[in-house]
């Protein structure tokens, strides 16, 4: 299954999944490309050092005209024969165009614990929300903002002590491990939705190890 990677920033969640596909932990997942929409991107270096096509496609360049810019995405996608879509700190939001091209075949991770904290730059309003729990999710991108059904999610405790970017490096760690084993299920064929709800197809059923990620991570070697 061939995999495009969206990413907007430095691009560390590109590097988990290219180091997950390193060590055979992504199953039938090929990453093949890395779409950026900053030419700033470090995902854009990360991705040419690691072999991948990469492509710079800056929504600016469309104004208002966000039907183009996804058509442009799509052509792109198409001249490399692209199946999934992982957004991977991703900072635009695709509409109907892109969405219906790739039904179910879009995931996003996102640093908080999903349907609490949609949005971005979360961090600060977990730390001054009082909660006792932060983490991030992976879930399929539908036509709401980070609305769509939950594949799998991981929690780290907020401490006393956090400020916003203790807690967002410790989040990150958590998407670092969730994300490509989400890309590996979906890769797989293993995921079901039904009624926005996410079925793990032949997975585990109970909870294992001492990470508070539901669904347990597996061992995919």
């Amino acid at each position: 299954m061939r995999v495009a990677v969206f990413c907007s920033g430095r691009g560390s969640n590109l590097l988990a999944l290219l180091e997950a596909s390193e060590a055979n932990l992504l199953g039938p997942a090929e990453l093949r490309l890395v779409v950026t929409d900053s030419s700033a991107a470090g995902a854009l270096n990360t991705g040419r050092e690691w072999g991948l096509y990469t492509a710079l496609i800056p929504r600016t360049a469309y104004h208002a005209n966000r039907d183009g810019y996804e058509r442009r995405l799509l052509d792109v996608l198409a001249e490399h024969e692209i199946e999934l879509v992982v957004l991977a700190g991703y900072l635009r939001i695709l509409g109907p165009v892109f969405l219906s091209a790739f039904p179910n075949k879009v995931i996003n991770v996102h640093p908080a614990l999903l349907p609490s904290f949609p949005g971005q730059n979360v961090w600060p309003d977990e730390v001054d929300g009082g909660v006792k729990l932060a983490g991030a999710t992976v879930h399929f991108v539908d036509d709401g903002i980070d609305k769509g059904p939950i594949i799998i999610q991981g929690a780290v405790p907020v401490l006393d002590s956090d400020t916003p970017e203790s807690l967002a490096e410790r989040i990150l760690k958590v998407e670092h491990r969730i994300l490509p084993q989400a890309l590996f299920w979906l890769a797989s064929g293993r995921l079901l939705v039904e009624n926005r709800r996410v079925k793990l197809l032949d997975g585990p059923s109970q909870p294992s190890g001492p990470f508070l990620i539901w669904p347990p991570l597996e061992n995919r070697k």
